[in-house]
């Protein structure tokens, strides 16, 4: 055994889309080209199984990818089977590794991975370090809104499980909170947030702007719109923008996930326009997120400390003004508003009034600027 090893495991990996398995990427190449350490990663794909060497002067990374189907996240029954093979799966294809490495880091996705690895652990006791990026089955348990008996059992034995993890890695303050609170202590937790997996800034070029967007204030809502994501706050105020106010803002959807198809589902059903668009490469991605006049984040309460929506970091850096629609706990919150560089909007979850009024207030503001830009031109013939 060599205390330079280190497994690393994670969902899907790139091209694949996943922010944890970007993220994943950038770490292990970090832990190697950094520190030194012989790092395997390992995920999943939906192409064909592969393995990569990247050598660096005293560290190499290696990637190996694991093959797995996609399954309909709509049917909770396809969900517990994908999971119960997917993490089967991936624990055979690390363990080789496993044996050979003193350290195991996990992420919280794919889902209840921790029930596969901890009691493993016990026969092969290596150094658990938990990336725990989304709670389970808690984030299950919000979902529903209250646990099944089948989840209420889940979740004892998962906290079981968690007080054999050695260090827990948490993204934000909030997710430290929820560790707290079932007796998780301070020394076993770390503070490593997510950085922008792109690297932007007020110099980077925009992308076109869509066709038909001319006078239009463009407002972005770009990656996963999910379960963990309000949707109710921003369609209620959107629609009543666009039927009552000035329709001046236009949402942009360049998302996939449940809370996507539920905002397009009834923006079309009350005719409220919008533009809808693929996602973006990943070398791309910067300049998209330059392109709008602002982006929207959400989040339902109940999920609070439980996920951490990543886009947050892309989105501040991307100096671009940002409305969050969600609780103050969240770190979203306190990640925006430490960035004085540019304009922070904060909604309560509910308040569609709130935010309907931002949206004229934005729709207000652009006309103007867009007046006073048309008064110098004008000056200047």
């Amino acid at each position: 055994m060599s205390a330079s090893r280190l497994v690393y495991i994670c969902d899907w990996l790139p091209p694949d889309f996943g922010a944890v398995g970007q993220y994943s990427v950038l770490f292990a190449r970090e832990m190697a080209r950094d520190r030194g350490l012989h790092v395997t990663l390992v995920g999943l794909t939906s192409g064909e199984a592969t393995s990569s060497i990247e050598r660096f002067e005293r560290g190499t990374l290696e990637i190996v990818k694991v093959p797995v189907p996609a399954y309909d996240k709509a049917r909770t029954s396809a969900r517990i089977r994908w999971t119960i093979t997917t993490n089967t799966k991936l624990l055979r294809a690390a363990l080789p590794f496993i044996r050979k490495a003193q350290s195991v880091l996990f992420t919280g996705s794919p889902p209840l991975f921790l029930h596969w690895i901890a009691p493993l652990n016990v026969l092969l006791r290596k150094r658990l370090i938990y990336r725990i990026t989304d709670f389970h089955p808690e984030c299950a348990i919000a979902e529903r809104g209250s646990p099944s008996l089948f989840l209420k059992l889940v979740l004892t034995l998962t906290l079981f499980w968690r007080r054999r993890v050695h260090t827990f890695e948490v993204l934000g303050h909030d997710q430290a909170m929820r560790l707290n609170e079932i007796g998780v202590t301070k020394d076993r937790i770390v503070l490593k947030r997510d950085p922008s997996p792109i690297e932007i800034g007020p110099g980077t070029p925009p992308l076109a702007r869509p066709p038909q967007t001319d006078g239009k204030f463009l407002l972005l809502y770009s990656g996963n719109w999910g379960i963990a994501h309000d949707t109710a706050t921003f369609v209620s105020a959107y629609i009543e923008h666009h039927k009552t106010g000035s329709g001046t803002v236009l949402l942009w959807l360049n998302a996939i996930g449940k809370g996507a198809a539920t905002v397009a589902e009834a923006l079309d059903e009350a005719k409220a326009p919008y533009i809808r668009t693929d996602l973006v490469p990943l070398d791309q991605l910067a300049s998209l997120l330059r392109t709008p006049d602002a982006h929207l984040i959400t989040l339902k309460n109940a999920f609070v400390g439980y996920v951490l929506p990543s886009k947050v970091y892309a989105c501040v850096d991307s100096d671009l003004p940002v409305m969050f629609i969600g609780p103050t706990e969240s770190d979203v919150h306190l990640l925006c508003d430490a960035r004085k560089s540019s304009a922070y909007f904060h909604v309560d979850v509910g308040d569609s009034d709130r935010c309907a009024q931002l949206l004229e207030d934005f729709a207000a503001n652009h006309n103007a600027s867009s007046a006073k830009k048309l008064r110098l031109v004008r000056s200047s013939v």
